[in-house]
């Protein structure tokens, strides 16, 4: 089954089911459907600092954009604690869903162009990980590339004040396949547009985990 034939459950803006549809129609028509979303954070320096991928540029939605560490589609009839597969396939993560941190449900709505308008109710997640980024195995067909920034700069991109451009790392594949480490200037435009509430779901989480911290 290819991507575009994928099916997935839909739902009306209130989060009740309404059938099911497939990747494509899902997309063309905007319908409502679920996601899950994992971020890792990372404290491998001494400082904590959340993974961004790089999208593959064959993607329908926002191609070579930095965007939530892990993310993939529910399909229908899977329930949440499903997309922890996610982990494994994208970032090569072999976890339980019970290690995951949950940071609560965010409704997003993208309108890429007139032929996809993307609506997502995003179940979103946090897992810490302190494996250096040369370990994780990226998917080659999903992401071609994993950025470490710091927390300090997540919070200026979510309010709005990040100062362009700011130089980050990571480990992008070689011609080999090998994960090598890369540094790139990015800025706004290198990020998919989520809106300051879903950057502030997973903030909040990090909050708890440290008050929770013996």
């Amino acid at each position: 089954m290819t991507p575009s034939e994928e099916i997935f459950d839909i739902f009306d803006e209130r989060m009740n089911p309404a059938g099911q549809a497939s990747r494509s129609e899902v997309h063309a028509r905007g319908l409502w459907h679920q996601t899950f979303h994992c971020w890792i954070l990372d404290t491998t320096d001494g400082d904590e600092a959340l993974l961004f991928q790089e999208r593959h540029p064959g993607k329908d939605t926002f191609p070579l954009l930095l965007d939530t560490s892990c993310a993939g589609h529910l399909l229908s009839g899977e329930a949440v604690e499903d997309g922890v597969r996610e982990l494994e396939e994208e970032l090569g993560l072999s976890v339980s869903f019970e290690t995951l941190v949950p940071c609560g449900l965010f409704a997003e709505e993208d309108v890429i162009s007139e032929a996809c308008i993307d609506r997502e109710f995003c179940h979103v997640f946090l897992h810490v990980n302190r494996q250096p980024l040369t370990r994780y195995r990226l998917q080659p067909e999903e992401v071609t590339g994993l950025y470490r920034i710091p927390l300090e700069q997540v919070c200026k991109l979510a309010q709005g004040t990040l100062v362009d451009p700011i130089w980050i790392s990571g480990v992008a594949p070689d011609e080999n396949g090998v994960l090598v480490p890369v540094e790139r200037a990015v800025g706004h435009a290198d990020f998919v547009p989520h809106p300051r509430a879903y950057y502030e779901l997973v903030l909040q989480a990090i909050d708890r985990i440290r008050k929770s911290a013996p």
